[in-house]
């Protein structure tokens, strides 16, 4: 039985080892790619740029328009680039579990997000026994900001953005659920929404790339955790976050 267990111990060490060497080549991997595509991409936005200000008054408005599109679609494909060597990172990071204060991020993020849209009137119902959880606090507060911003997004046409915030009980789980008064969607499109770049919305009435949601699953499954989201068109959305209480 010892010797078992010892190969057993090996068997997991020698996992681990690979687990961590594969994470180093992604890493590295992302690092190359991401500043290789980055570098063409400004040139192209640079050259358009300078074609439209210097060749400018030749042009005709036709050819102008072009370039613009020339340049929003780089400035589109650096977003993307940028959201999926994010989506990469959150995968790949290693895990540093501390005990983190729930209610003092929520705070934090809401207070980040209600200065960031001074415009709207966003009514934040935030429970006040909120608890102090195991968890990655960088991991924990990027899942909370995409996912609470999704709140805000999708609430942008009410006058008053009502979105709450409160743990579920359950003995084994932090269960802590995210409900908003926005947009909704159409339940028979729910598989795609945690999928990148899935947007259930035309982007001229929502703009973004659909990625928030994708990160935030990536951030709580990289915790151990799950995500599910419930909803209806045009009766707002709810996202549900769980957590173990052993990191793994």
């Amino acid at each position: 039985m010892a010797r078992t267990d010892m190969d057993s111990d090996a068997r997991i060490a020698e996992l681990e080892a690979e687990l961590a060497a594969l994470r180093r080549e992604m890493q590295d991997l992302t690092y190359v790619v991401g500043h290789d595509l980055r570098a063409p991409l400004r040139h192209i936005v640079s050259f358009a740029q300078l074609v439209k200000e210097d060749a400018g008054p030749q042009l005709s408005s036709e050819v102008q328009g072009f370039l613009d599109t020339i340049t929003v679609s780089a400035q589109n494909l650096t977003q993307m680039l940028d959201a999926l060597l994010e989506l990469s990172r959150v995968g790949t990071v290693p895990l540093q579990p501390v005990q983190v204060s729930l209610q003092a991020l929520v705070q934090e993020v809401t207070n980040d997000l209600t200065a960031l849209h001074p415009t709207r009137q966003l009514k934040w119902q935030i429970a006040d026994d909120l608890p102090t959880w195991l968890a990655d606090p960088v991991l924990l507060r990027g899942a909370l900001k995409q996912t609470l911003g999704n709140a805000v997004k999708f609430t942008a046409k009410k006058d008053v953005a009502v979105i709450s915030i409160r743990t579920i009980p359950d003995g084994q789980h932090l269960v802590l659920e995210i409900a908003d008064n926005g947009a909704g969607f159409n339940p028979a499109m729910q598989s795609k929404l945690l999928q990148p770049f899935q947007r259930l919305h035309h982007v001229r009435e929502f703009p973004g790339l659909g990625m928030g949601l994708a990160l935030a699953r990536k951030s709580i499954e990289r915790m151990g955790g799950g995500i599910r989201i419930e909803g209806q068109l045009d009766a707002g959305c709810r996202v549900i976050l769980t957590l173990p209480l052993q990191l793994t």
